[in-house]
């Protein structure tokens, strides 16, 4: 059996303000460092083989503090990288509430292909693909794995059989813990969007990103 443990990278600046898709130069702030060096905290005593990391800033920072302490390298993953957003990279989330295609991408993700950029349904499969090389490769393992909101919650409305334009059902915090197993090509959901925080309750609006 496969354990993946699947974690949205800590806070920044710019998240739930501005969709920074994969603009390089996105780093942890304050608060998101600290939650980078709280995983090492409530990770411990769960066993880690291998850490996985996409490539951008803030998800190789939330990756390495927990590296550190378990003398692990992070690998960089391609997979698992944020959406592609094209054209609607940078710009602010209230400018893209005003947009024709935010209503399709809150209530019908499925068709949605962002301007110059990815479809959301090429990016769940991008993510099935890297969690079914994972199983291949760590059959008896535990995976922790760094990535982005949309990228998990994509992988996770397929694993547990949703249709993906229930996407917006799913909420996926900063430094948020999904943990699955895979036994024999058979996938099981064991927490989502655990932050070991209460204050993820407070009222909140749609949110696309990072």
């Amino acid at each position: 059996m496969t354990t993946l443990l699947l974690v949205r990278h800590g806070h920044t600046d710019a998240a739930g303000k501005r969709l920074t898709g994969r603009a390089p130069g996105v780093h942890l702030n304050e608060l998101g460092r600290r939650q980078a060096e709280r995983l090492v905290e409530r990770l411990d005593g769960v066993r880690i083989d291998a850490i996985v990391s996409s490539p951008l800033e803030r998800c190789r920072e939330t990756a390495a503090p927990l590296a550190k302490a378990r003398g692990r390298a992070v690998d960089v993953g391609r997979a698992w990288i944020e959406v592609g957003y094209g054209e609607w990279t940078g710009r602010s989330i209230s400018q893209l509430r005003r947009t024709k295609l935010w209503r399709r991408v809150m209530f019908a993700p499925s068709n949605v292909r962002f301007p110059g950029g990815e479809s959301l349904l090429e990016v769940q499969g991008r993510a099935v693909d890297a969690t079914l090389d994972i199983a291949d490769r760590h059959a008896r393992g535990t995976v922790l794995v760094v990535s982005h909101a949309d990228v998990i919650r994509l992988l996770v409305a397929h694993l547990a059989g949703m249709h993906p334009d229930h996407l917006q059902r799913l909420s996926i915090d900063t430094a948020s813990i999904t943990a699955v197993s895979i036994s024999d090509g058979f996938p099981r959901l064991l927490t989502v969007n655990d932050t070991d925080d209460l204050g993820v309750l407070r009222s909140r609006r749609g949110k696309l990103g990072g």
